[in-house]
């Protein structure tokens, strides 16, 4: 008896499909990224369960199980130095909040440009971003206090701003952005009818960018609030210095004071509350179509 052979489908165009890859196969991706999920969300994890236990609790045993000291953490930390931490958090959203806003609309105002203006040396500039964005903070610090110096600024909130209006990254991902969800007939539609170059940008152009502005600011924001060497280099009073900032000179005092390693681990809890609550608020930007807020006929 002949065995019965069922031919496999061919394609449109005459071929064979491959074969489906195997259920044991498919499942490689998935437990590579649990895994990679797992190491970066584990030291999370870990300060929100260290921020629960006392000081005893947090010496003595080493589980990933919740302790029952967190509101003394809470109130410790609240009632320390008349509640400096609060202060530093007060500064680190002024720094960060502030200084992503102005680099997102600079970022903004230079990516257009770059992205629909043709004029001499367009290429170059670029350039010389993408050089910034490759030089590492650390190289940048001790020129940006010496500007800072002369113009006798240091140990003040611009100190720490001004250095943050500028993201090379920000002005390469608004450029980038900028070229793929503005159409450059939609800006020749609207010039002919007659709309200036400043009202295009905020009209037209800054609403169709605006999912990658968001982009921008959150990057920016989230650089900033975890920025430790510029305000190291530039601040001297601690009643201007970031969460960050703050955080450390706890932690030094804490070699002669170990009480005060659950005030750093309840502090460096309550730092990442505020991160997370952006995320979800911004979140939503992100699913906006390229072309949102288009001119429809």
């Amino acid at each position: 008896m002949s065995s019965l052979v069922i031919p496999r489908p061919e394609a449109a165009d005459g071929t064979v499909p491959s074969p489906r890859p195997s259920r044991r196969v498919a499942l490689i991706p998935t437990v590579t990224l649990l895994l990679g999920a797992v190491y970066c969300l584990l030291p999370v994890m870990w300060v929100v369960i260290a921020s629960t236990k006392s000081g005893r609790e947090l010496f003595s045993t080493f589980t990933f199980w919740p302790g029952t000291g967190f509101a003394e953490n809470l109130t410790d930390l609240n009632s320390y130095r008349e509640g400096v931490y609060w202060q530093w958090m007060a500064n680190s959203a002024v720094y960060a909040g502030l200084g992503a806003l102005l680099s997102t609309c600079v970022s903004a105002v230079s990516g257009y440009a770059l992205a629909t203006y043709r004029f001499r040396g367009r290429e170059t500039v670029f350039n010389v971003l993408l050089a910034g964005v490759l030089m590492p903070p650390v190289i940048l610090a001790i020129p940006q206090y010496l500007l800072m110096a002369e113009a006798d600024l240091t140990d003040s909130y611009l100190s720490v701003l001004l250095p943050q209006i500028l993201s090379p990254y920000g002005v390469y991902l608004a450029r980038i952005y900028a070229a793929a969800a503005v159409p450059s007939d939609v800006v020749e539609a609207a010039r002919m009818d007659g709309a200036g170059e400043w009202r295009i940008l905020t009209r037209v152009a800054l609403p169709m960018m605006l999912p990658g502005l968001v982009t921008v600011f959150l990057f920016q924001f989230v650089a900033v609030w975890n920025n430790f060497l510029l305000p190291f280099v530039m601040l001297s009073d601690d009643e201007k210095f970031p969460v960050t900032l703050g955080l450390y000179t706890l932690l030094e005092q804490g070699s002669s004071q170990p009480a005060l390693y659950t005030l750093v681990i309840t502090g460096a809890f309550l730092a990442v509350v505020p991160l997370v609550a952006l995320f979800l608020v911004v979140q939503r930007f992100w699913s906006l179509d390229l072309l949102s807020g288009a001119v429809k006929s």
